[in-house]
């Protein structure tokens, strides 16, 4: 370990405590509020603007930094970077080398560190590029601790002065303290804001993928139909067989591509609410999703049984997203009926409710796989179902746009003889669209 005058210097706090002071009964409080408040905020940028507004009382400084270090082990990636200047130079976002640098020292040995004198710091390490940065700002000394769980160095917590000699070993205890209540909270955080930004980052994959094939596919259906209806030539008995299996396997992809889309826009919160009041439900949401299915009820030599009341329906809601909670129960019910089986849909208009219900002949499903319903990716695995296609995404978009209108979605079912499926939303609905 290198001497107390020199301009680096790690600290063992757990080591030749002679020079450090006992902390004090105001300082104590602090570090209980810190222990109360950390747990309890929403996002690490909360918790980080707790820090820097919460603590200048018992550690100087005039900027605070968070980053962590990133999978490959190779670099630190600044995840938060608040000062009381502007501007600042070092932000969320940049990306240092850990090898050769005063961080991989911490690691390596899990003490804090003080960089008493910034300016010649960077004279002696002239590579440095984020201490470049850092002096440029008007930093001149910074005090550095490691964010440890379960023994793993998951990032460090940088508190920077304008000073130079800012920071002694009893600001690194008291640092140490906080940096113990802050670990855990942090790394909960970090993962949580890590899935988050997976999980855009594949819907937003998943949309660009959708629709790059959905355009080619809808041709190559339309192209089909054409030739199916001799637009460009009589087709023999073979030939046209073909074709129409060719037209279903395009129609299946089209669903299943119009299913990511919808997922994608619910997931990236694109799918907003826009309800509406004094909607015809028939014409706006009935009958174009019905239109959409006709052809596949036909291909199945399925009957469609309409329970609408005569004088028609008047809602409020959004007619657009229902229409796509609609088609998906519609369709579900046709893949999953029996061929030549009956479907009906019911819609029952109140005056404080409006219910949906499609009901299908079929094999339906045992009580225990309920729950499976609804549910992202999952799929009912009965051995009548095993063979039918599916994405187990429509049941979860429908879900999620019946919870948008604040309303419910059940599914029921007799096994081995029908399924139900119905949703139901209060008249009005009660929120603000």
């Amino acid at each position: 370990m290198v001497s107390l005058q020199s301009t680096l210097r790690y600290l063992d706090p757990f080591r030749g405590r002679s020079d450090v002071r006992k902390i004090s009964e105001d300082e104590r409080a602090v570090l209980r509020t810190i222990n109360q408040k950390v747990a309890a905020k929403p996002s690490l940028n909360d918790v980080c603007d707790f820090l820097f507004e919460g603590t200048r009382a018992i550690i100087p400084f005039d900027r605070i930094g968070l980053a962590f270090v990133e999978e490959d082990g190779h670099h630190v990636l600044s995840h938060y970077a608040r000062a009381v200047y502007q501007p600042l130079l070092l932000t969320k976002g940049y990306v240092g080398e850990l090898r050769g640098s005063s961080l991989e020292g911490m690691i390596k040995t899990g003490q804090p560190r003080i960089i008493r004198d910034l300016e010649r710091y960077l004279g002696d390490h002239p590579n440095s590029h984020s201490s470049y940065l850092l002096v440029r700002e008007g930093v001149r000394s910074s005090l550095t601790c490691p964010l440890v769980v379960e023994g793993h160095i998951l990032g460090f917590m940088f508190r920077s002065s304008r000073e130079t000699n800012a920071y002694d070993p009893h600001h690194v205890q008291l640092q140490m303290a906080i940096t113990e209540r802050l670990s855990q909270a942090v790394e909960k955080a970090w993962r949580i804001e890590q899935l988050t930004a997976a999980n855009h980052a594949y819907m937003e994959m998943l949309a660009f993928v959708s629709h790059e094939i959905k355009n080619p596919v809808a041709s190559m259906v339309t192209d089909a139909k054409l030739l199916a209806e001799g637009y460009l030539g009589p087709l023999d008995a073979q030939q046209l067989g073909k074709v129409e299996r060719l037209i279903g396997k395009g129609q299946y992809l089209l669903e299943l591509v119009q299913e990511y889309l919808d997922l994608a826009r619910i997931e990236g919160g694109e799918l907003a609410l826009h309800a509406r009041r004094e909607v015809d439900f028939v014409a706006s949401v009935v009958a174009p999703s019905v239109d959409i299915v006709r052809p596949q009820l036909e291909a199945r030599r399925m009957r469609l049984d309409l329970v609408i009341p005569a004088d028609g329906i008047v809602a409020e809601c959004d007619p657009g997203l229902l229409c796509i909670v609609l088609v998906n129960l519609l369709s579900n019910a046709v893949k999953y009926g029996r061929e030549g089986g009956l479907v009906r849909l019911s819609i029952v208009r109140e005056p404080t409710r409006l219910a949906a219900a499609v009901w299908n002949e079929g094999p339906g499903f045992p009580p225990e796989e309920r729950g499976k319903l609804f549910r992202r990716f999952s799929r009912l695995r009965t051995p009548e179902l095993r063979g039918t296609k599916g994405t187990g995404v429509g049941l979860y978009n429908a879900w999620r746009i019946i919870q948008l209108h604040h309303g419910r979605i059940r599914a029921r079912s007799e096994p081995g003889a029908w399924a139900q499926f119905d949703f139901e939303l209060s008249q009005p609905l009660g929120i603000d669209a």
